[in-house]
């Protein structure tokens, strides 16, 4: 199998992600870079980069279901109403989750805070509780997601120490709370994360082991328990996956999008990476 003779790394055989394909996403094409979140429903998509830039887009795919094209539609950076567009420190924008209603909640990692892109009165920032004052410096809210109540999750990429659980904050009715942790295990970390049409919580996570990424999915029940990893890739496989989004292909498929971060290094590349779940 395809899927066998790209996992370097000694990875499970009997793992239930079966590769899909993937599409580099070119610099002269997207004119940013860093890109670190997505949300898609297999058609249009919303990409968010780590310097505060949001992107809406556009798939093609061929005949098989694999991506061969990307338009943007609408491309600008974020803003916040006193600071107009954002800069420095507050624009380390690392997480993107969309509500039923469309509105969009972005986490960010310098400042760590989560707040909305949109609603009724423009963006909103939810309070931060003590623990994200604390946590440390490029290693905080990196992902993202929204279950179907509305509540949002999120979780820091690390957990301050490696025997450590990944705590999971939840903001609902007004409030933040830890429902779950994330079992810590082996040496990756966390990039993104989303609630998938069968309701399941999905996290995605990377490894830098020097030449190259590694990159896995976890799969958990809503609260937390039932873990099963889905992927692990060996090193080189693909390139800084970040962001990911769960949906549901016409052939009943769970399928999973990821999207890698460039670093805006020119060795790098920023591409759309996709697997399948036969279930």
């Amino acid at each position: 199998m395809v899927l066998a003779a790209l996992l370097l790394g000694g990875a499970p055989s009997q793992q239930p992600a079966a590769y899909i394909g993937s599409h580099v996403w070119s610099e002269s094409a997207h004119g940013s870079g860093g890109f670190s979140a997505i949300e898609t429903d297999g058609t249009g998509f919303v990409a968010i980069s780590d310097r505060a830039r949001i992107v809406d887009g556009r798939f093609s795919r061929d005949a098989q279901g694999r991506i061969t094209g990307v338009e943007i539609l609408r491309s600008e950076p974020l803003r916040s109403g006193r600071e107009g567009i954002m800069t420095g420190h507050l624009a380390d924008s690392e997480g993107l989750a969309i509500g039923a209603d469309g509105r969009r909640w972005i986490s960010f990692e310098a400042r760590a805070r989560v707040r909305s892109e949109t609603g009724p009165n423009g963006p909103e920032v939810l309070s931060r509780p003590k623990a994200f004052e604390r946590m440390q410096l490029n290693s905080a809210l990196e992902a993202l997601a929204i279950d179907t109540a509305g509540a949002l999750y999120t979780i820091p990429e690390r957990s301050g120490r490696i025997d450590r659980p990944f705590p999971v904050y939840r903001w609902q009715d007004g409030d933040w709370s830890i429902p779950f942790t994330i079992p810590r295990r082996d040496s990756f970390l966390v990039t993104g994360a989303d609630f998938g049409p069968d309701g399941n919580f999905y996290l995605l996570e990377r490894d830098f082991v020097g030449i190259g990424f590694r990159s896995r999915v976890r799969r958990f029940a809503p609260d937390g328990s039932g873990e099963t990893v889905l992927l692990e890739t060996g090193v080189g496989v693909h390139d800084n996956l970040e962001g990911l989004s769960v949906w549901r292909d016409d052939a009943g498929r769970i399928r999973l999008t990821m999207l890698s971060d460039d670093n805006f290094r020119f060795f790098q590349t920023t591409e759309f990476v996709e697997y399948a779940l036969d279930e």
